[in-house]
């Protein structure tokens, strides 16, 4: 998800009380649920399509959301020391226990790969003991209904602590209808799935089928099944079915053992199949071919979620 969804996660979750647990509490929930995405850095060395293959990767596994609290515990206690020396240190900050602080930016931390996994793009859980993708297609990478849900709640418990009332109440109901609003979402995309004929749906011969959610909408997808070399697209609505579906793309055919040959020599063709959900080929317009995902095709903007292969000509499927 966005940063900005990651955020206000933590901040509902420090007005649903976690943050009286210690002094710099509410930093620690927020910075920690952005934290995984340090490995964004790799923008800076990484160009094309390497990043595909590096992002939502070991910064988002099983040590990382150990040992990045930590190292976020150790720095926000080494600022308010700083600051008790400095005599700068705010009065009304609650005592610093380095064991909440810690068990905060953990929770942080936390929430990030449960928020990513909801959408396409995937996440490696479970780097570095394996590498394999999980999807949730529950949710748009930017959710504005989800927005709008965590800032209503974290604003009405804002507004309730300031004038002296309770305030933990709305932000345990924002949280409530958030993971309400969630569910709903992945009941949608199930019913999406499911409103493929039953031969379709049995995932043979590496058939697959996704059900994206788009912006704006949540009560529709873009529904995308085939195979590997051919893949429709069709909307799916809740309250009026599925559109007629459609080829995506001008597919062309190219052997599998030219891509895994490329792949050995070419580092943009490894990282893009090493990502890709749902790859297949399109013709250029110069009759070569370009490598796209299915899941985020757009021919009239070709960016790092596609590889070119100038040198290899597109064929008609057989």
């Amino acid at each position: 998800m966005d940063n900005l969804t990651h955020s206000l996660v933590g901040a509902v979750l420090g007005q649903a009380g976690l943050k009286r647990t210690t002094g710099l509490a509410m930093p620690a929930l927020i910075i920690g649920a952005n934290l995984p995405d340090v490995d964004a850095a790799c923008f800076f060395w990484l160009h094309g399509t390497e990043h595909l293959a590096f992002r939502r990767g070991i910064t988002h596994g099983p040590p990382a959301l150990v040992l990045l609290p930590l190292v976020l515990a150790g720095m926000l206690w080494a600022f308010d020391r700083w600051q008790t020396k400095r005599g700068t240190r705010p009065e009304a900050r609650l005592p610093v226990r380095f064991g909440w602080l810690y068990a905060m930016a953990f929770i942080g931390c936390l929430s990030h790969p449960f928020f990513d996994w909801l959408n396409v793009y995937g996440i490696r859980l479970l780097e570095p003991f394996s590498s394999q993708w999980f999807y949730g297609d529950t949710l748009f990478i930017i959710d504005v209904w989800l927005w709008a849900l965590l800032i209503a709640s974290l604003w009405w418990s804002r507004r309730r602590e300031k004038a002296g009332a309770e305030w933990m109440r709305p932000a345990r109901v924002g949280i409530a209808v958030g993971l309400a609003y969630i569910g709903v979402n992945a009941w949608i995309s199930a019913k999406a799935v499911q409103s493929l004929p039953p031969y379709k749906k049995d995932n043979h011969f590496g058939f697959e089928v996704i059900a994206s959610p788009v912006p704006f909408a949540f009560w529709e997808r873009d529904l995308v099944d085939g195979y590997p070399s051919l893949y429709w697209h069709s909307r799916y609505r809740a309250f009026s079915g599925r559109s007629e579906r459609q080829e995506v793309g001008n597919p062309c055919f190219v052997p599998g053992w030219l891509i895994a040959e490329r792949a050995e020599t070419d580092h943009q063709v490894e990282a893009f199949m090493y990502w890709s959900r749902a790859p297949f080929a399109t013709r250029a317009d110069d009759g070569s071919v370009i490598l796209y995902d299915a899941r985020f095709y757009d021919p009239l903007s070709r960016d790092r979620f596609s590889v070119a292969l100038p040198d290899v000509k597109c064929e008609p499927l057989p």
